[in-house]
């Protein structure tokens, strides 16, 4: 049996780490380091970048690197090369008059291969305010189209999983009636298969189209979990299907409907979180009242955002919250992922209608409106959602939070953060924080 308990937490397992994996080691590093050991500086404070290419674990004398320094996701302030005598290299200091990060970019040659390093630095970060608009009518909306959900049937459908149920967990595929009669929301729900009632654990995707396993390891700890997907398939059919989907009918699918806030894609997708919550309300297992969710990158919004909605929810963990101040890029800043705006977009288009809409999904006025306790992590050199974009949002919430900086990481966590951020919130669902 403890056998069988391996092999099904193992593609579990597989699934988290290929999400949050740690980048390859190379064979040449290219070290970027602030003269801050946080980071962080004072508005107008000067802030210089340490450089240093190592082979071995030795400087490499004699090398040429190329450094760019500026805000980020913005055109360098800087841009030079310079001959590293002995390996290191101390990047003339820059400053910024207001709320930001900057970005120091080097590149390094050795023989015929580029390597990359960088460092992202803070200027009074948590005083980043948000640019996008906050709709005068965003509440209601989001309000009459909950009431509209409520209408929908749960026609929930469980199909047991044989070969991936443990000892102790049993699991399934289920699916669900979504935002419309017919739309289906499909996820791997994890039952402990002890007789009581049971804390619950929504797990919300990062963006893309894939098969998911479901999380086995919390639920062997006695609580239910549902991991869902989005895109209204299911969850358990061979990956083929969804990288097909993805090439295909579903790629780019943040974009797809923009210009309408009735709509764009998300609308399914954030209507669909709430959904899955009616569904673990629904499980006789529940126990009526401890309901977490938590996600990374556009699970890291829609964690927020699923909080923001459904006061049902208790506690967030939000890993690197994709979604957040897209129209950054409208004022002269980095925003969030997809980077709607960016003007090096291929898909760039800030029509009237399609920035009106954002202000309907962006996690910024999301934020505005949590009220429940949060943990939140991420670091400075994450350039899929800048630094600048996410602390837009977490600097609006007034509800009680924590922020656990891992500053050199970028779209990915390392194994402490990941163990961080689950011991707090499996500690609060079951009573023992």
């Amino acid at each position: 049996m403890q056998k069988k308990i391996i092999s099904m937490l193992l593609p579990a397992l597989i699934g988290l780490a290929s999400a949050m994996a740690q980048p390859v080691n190379t064979f040449i590093k290219v070290i970027v380091a602030p003269d801050h050991t946080d980071w962080t500086y004072k508005l107008n404070e000067p802030a210089a970048f340490k450089v240093t290419v190592l082979k071995d674990g030795n400087p490499i004398k004699n090398i040429t690197v190329h450094y760019q320094v500026g805000p980020e996701k913005m055109d360098p302030f800087k841009k030079d090369s310079v001959v590293l005598k002995d390996g290191i290299f101390s990047v003339p200091s820059t400053t910024l008059k207001t709320p930001g990060f900057i970005q120091c970019i080097v590149t390094a040659k050795y023989e015929d291969k580029v390597y990359r390093g960088l460092a992202t630095v803070g200027f009074d970060p948590t005083s980043i305010k948000p640019t996008v608009q906050n709709p005068k009518d965003f509440l209601s909306y989001w309000e009459n189209a909950k009431a509209e959900l409520a209408k929908i049937p749960l026609d929930a459908r469980m199909t047991l999983l044989p070969d991936r149920c443990t000892e102790n967990v049993n699991v399934y595929h289920v699916n669900i009636q979504n935002y419309r009669s017919g739309a289906r929301l499909y996820g791997i729900l994890c039952v402990p298969k002890k007789e009581g009632k049971y804390p619950a654990l929504l797990h919300v995707p990062g963006a893309g189209i894939r098969p998911y396993s479901g999380d086995i390891t919390n639920a062997e700890k006695g609580m239910i979990t549902l991991q869902i997907g989005i895109h209204g398939i299911p969850v358990n059919m061979d990956p083929v299907v969804y990288n097909n989907l993805g090439a295909g009918p579903l790629n780019g699918y943040w974009y797809f409907n923009l210009e309408n806030k009735d709509r764009y894609y998300y609308k399914r997708v954030y209507l669909g979180c709430v959904r899955a919550n009616d569904f673990i309300f629904s499980l006789p297992q529940f126990d009526g009242v401890n309901l977490g969710v938590t996600g990374g990158s556009q699970g890291g919004a829609l964690s927020i955002v699923t909080a923001g909605l459904d006061t049902r929810v208790k506690y967030l963990a939000s890993y690197y919250p994709a979604l957040s101040d897209l129209t950054g890029y409208l004022n002269g800043r980095a925003g969030g992922w997809p980077h709607l705006f960016d003007k090096n977009n291929a898909a760039y288009n800030n029509s009237k209608e399609k920035i009106e809409t954002t202000g309907y999904y962006d996690v910024v006025n999301f934020a505005r409106i949590v009220k429940i306790p949060g943990m939140y992590t991420w670091g400075y050199n994450d350039e899929t959602c800048p630094p600048t974009s996410m602390f837009a949002a977490y600097n609006v919430i007034t509800a009680p939070k924590s922020l656990y900086l891992a500053l050199e990481t970028g779209h990915w966590t390392y194994p402490e953060q990941n163990e961080k951020m689950n011991n707090w919130i499996v500690g609060k669902l079951n009573g023992s924080d």
